[in-house]
């Protein structure tokens, strides 16, 4: 009978061992099976009232869907003119008819004014998904029968296409990157055999049950997944999964060198950790769900997508690996030894003695290093990335388009759409050929031919403007504001000006009213929880306050190295709204972690010796978080993408940057130097009795050198 509590206690964490090891065996194959329900058509990914949508939605009335362009440009052998095979190009062009997803008439081959290319253009639809590679293969064989030239595909399908190749190993190569990296970290930090494992283990369930969920909404239409968000639900999820874990675990290490009943060392671990890490993944959830204020879809995707993630891998750090810890108890850390809290690395000791003895000094010197980085965060271009640019090898398709802007008008085969009243065709034509950067502006006909009849739908036109800079440049952008600005002002005409520039401009436009609408609801979301958590005012608007300058400066470093190192002229416009999300809200985790500690030593032995042990007290494991989600959004680089590399820059060293210099040195100095005010106007309350700067944090003062080292 003495043996029934026992098995009773041990019955719990089997039972969520066996539940999660199911899970992980039906759940875990749909980590790799996103993308079968994933997106990549830019045109879905719109901002949801800009014109150049509603452009789309006025194509359809016209029975000419939304479009994608694949331009075959073929240029003569040896650099000669390739004028005397027009014909032959025009018949390939006719000859690709019945592949699949080819729409409209094929228009014909046209010479280039240089006389030494060729091109042509084929309207495919926009919802080929995987089927597009096989077109263009078909497209490009077809092409390849003109003799003496060689063929290239550029325009957005090309685009697309490479696009869904650069993505092709998201599921696979990714994840691998990201495990690999984080287990040896691990091993590294902890020199234990199992722990690592096990985290690895929970971080692999808790995204399985994410993918699992995600794949389930997205396969109702409910999300929307793309590339994008699919490579960064899955470092998401490890990162946040790995550092809830090493914040869980290192409690528990501390309480089992003071217990010997494992059972009551994971209560007591579970007890003093859960709200940390609830509140961590919180400011995350909420941070991410912030984006559903954004007019821009792939935005709003994330949203949820990036909040279902972080709460799965709370779930998992919650459930999973307590049970296992328990299950396991010191073995967990063979062959290290559990160690009492308040030991710490001598390297932490360090650190908080330079704390102790001059914080002033110490905060000064910090602030002004962020400072002076954060004031190259205003030369940050984030106005879109050139064609040239989005992928950071040379992809097939960015060649081509060289190959197309050296012959041929900048927007050449990628049309500005102008949809308008047929009453003023001709002034909206006149007013567009007359508008700075337009190559040309043609009505489209009934015949899809030049020189018949205007295709006229419910007294609507179409008119198809040419640019005379490349369709994704900064001066084609300038041309749509301009054309917009000439065409609005035609009276009667009710012109909309749409097309992949136009949707370009919009997206960079949104992407500006994003950032002022989501960046402080952020902050105030964040600014809550660390209220409730700290019971306190000012210390919640100094945490919110360095970890906005930690973003700043890391914007200010980025820029440097985008510009000078890795030969960026340009970001996403998505690039500093994403980077401040991750930031701002991963930032404050590491600030949980520590004050929240910093809180509960306060409670036992004062202000001042509250700083120190909870600094000494948490600086590995801080640190070893950071590393760790440092590493994981370094992952992102592994997809050859701009976007994501910019991503993965800003986020690894922002977090680096915040766990070395934000957590480590100013925040702890200057609690340190502003003593029991930092937790205005709450009090600090130790028993029945109040803790004050002096009274209860001097009377521990031979604890408190002991601690500081």
């Amino acid at each position: 009978m003495s043996l029934t509590p026992r098995r009773g206690r041990i019955l719990v964490p089997l039972l969520l061992l066996v539940v999660w090891l199911g899970l992980g065996g039906v759940l875990g194959p749909f980590a790799g099976r996103l993308g079968e329900v994933a997106t990549n058509d830019q045109a879905a990914f719109l901002p949801r009232s800009a014109e150049s949508t509603q452009v789309i939605a006025a194509q359809r009335s016209f029975k000419q869907d939304e479009t994608l362009p694949a331009v075959v440009v073929w240029t003569a052998d040896g650099g000669g003119s390739i004028r005397d095979r027009q014909a032959a190009a025009g018949r390939a062009l006719a000859s690709v008819t019945d592949v699949p997803g080819v729409v409209g008439d094929v228009s014909p081959a046209l010479v280039s004014k240089d006389g030494k290319a060729l091109e042509g253009v084929v309207q495919l639809r926009p919802d080929l998904g995987k089927r597009l590679g096989d077109s263009l293969d078909r497209i490009r064989a077809a092409a390849e029968h003109v003799p003496g030239s060689t063929v290239q595909l550029a325009g957005p399908a090309a685009g697309q296409a490479d696009l869904a190749d650069a993505f092709a190993g998201i599921d696979g190569l990714l994840l691998a990157v990201a495990l690999v990296a984080v287990l040896v970290i691990l091993l590294l930090v902890y020199r234990s055999v199992l722990l690592p494992l096990v985290i690895i283990l929970g971080a692999v369930f808790a995204l399985g049950l994410a993918c699992a969920v995600v794949y389930a909404l997205a396969d109702h239409d409910l999300v929307r997944v793309d590339g994008q968000v699919q490579g960064i639900l899955s470092i998401l999820v490890i990162g946040a999964a790995t550092d809830y874990a090493l914040l869980i675990t290192a409690r528990y290490r501390e309480e089992l060198a003071e217990r010997a009943d494992r059972f009551a060392a994971a209560r007591a671990a579970l007890r003093q950790s859960w709200g940390a890490v609830v509140a961590s993944a919180a400011t995350v959830a909420l941070g991410l769900l912030a984006l559903l204020l954004s007019d821009l879809t792939n935005n709003r995707a994330l949203g949820p997508v990036g909040a279902i993630g972080i709460v799965c891998a709370v779930i998992s750090s919650l459930t999973f690996l307590p049970a296992v810890l328990v299950l396991l108890g010191r073995s967990a850390y063979w062959p290290a030894t559990p160690r009492p809290a308040g030991g710490g690395h001598g390297v932490w000791r360090r650190v908080a003695a330079l704390v102790d003895r001059a914080p002033r000094k110490v905060w000064a010197v910090s602030l002004a290093v962020l400072l002076a980085c954060a004031a190259f965060a205003p030369t940050l271009v984030a106005k879109g990335v050139p064609l040239d640019e989005t992928f950071v090898d040379d992809a097939p398709s960015v060649a081509a388009q060289r190959t197309l802007a050296e012959h041929f008008p900048g927007g050449s085969g990628n049309p500005t759409v102008v949809i308008a009243d047929a009453a003023r065709l001709d002034r909206v034509i006149t007013a567009a050929r007359t508008t700075e950067g337009v190559a040309s502006a043609t009505g489209v006909t009934g015949s899809g031919r030049p020189g018949g009849a205007p295709l006229v739908v419910d007294g609507r036109v179409r008119v198809d403007v040419t640019l005379s800079s490349a369709a994704d440049s900064d001066a084609a952008k300038s041309t749509v504001a301009r054309l917009r600005t000439a065409l609005h002002a035609v009276p009667g005409a009710n012109a909309l000006v749409g097309g992949y520039t136009a949707q370009q401009y919009d997206t960079l436009r949104t992407a500006e009213r994003d950032r002022t609408l989501i960046v402080p609801v952020v902050l105030a979301i964040i600014f809550v929880i660390l209220t409730v958590l700290l019971r306190s005012l000012l210390m919640p608007a100094l945490l919110v306050a360095t970890v906005g300058l930690n973003f700043l400066a890391t914007l200010g470093v980025s820029s440097l190295v985008f510009q000078h190192v890795l030969g960026f002229t340009g970001s996403d416009p998505s690039v500093p709204l994403y980077g401040f999300v991750f930031l701002v809200a991963l930032g404050v985790d590491y600030n949980i972690f520590l004050m929240s500690r910093v809180r509960e030593e306060s409670l036992r032995h004062g202000v001042r010796q509250g700083v120190l042990r909870g600094l000494v007290g948490t600086g590995g494991v801080i640190t070893s978080a950071g590393v760790v989600l440092a590493a994981t959004f370094a992952a992102l680089g592994v997809i050859p993408l701009a976007f994501l590399a910019q991503i993965a820059f800003i986020v690894a060293f922002g977090v680096l940057l915040d766990t070395l210099v934000v957590r480590s040195l100013l925040v702890p100095a200057l609690v340190r130097d502003l003593g029991e005010v930092a937790w205005w106007p709450g009090r600090l309350w130790r028993g029945s009795a109040q803790v004050g700067t002096h009274g209860g944090a001097d009377r521990g003062h031979a604890d408190c050198t002991k601690a500081a080292g």
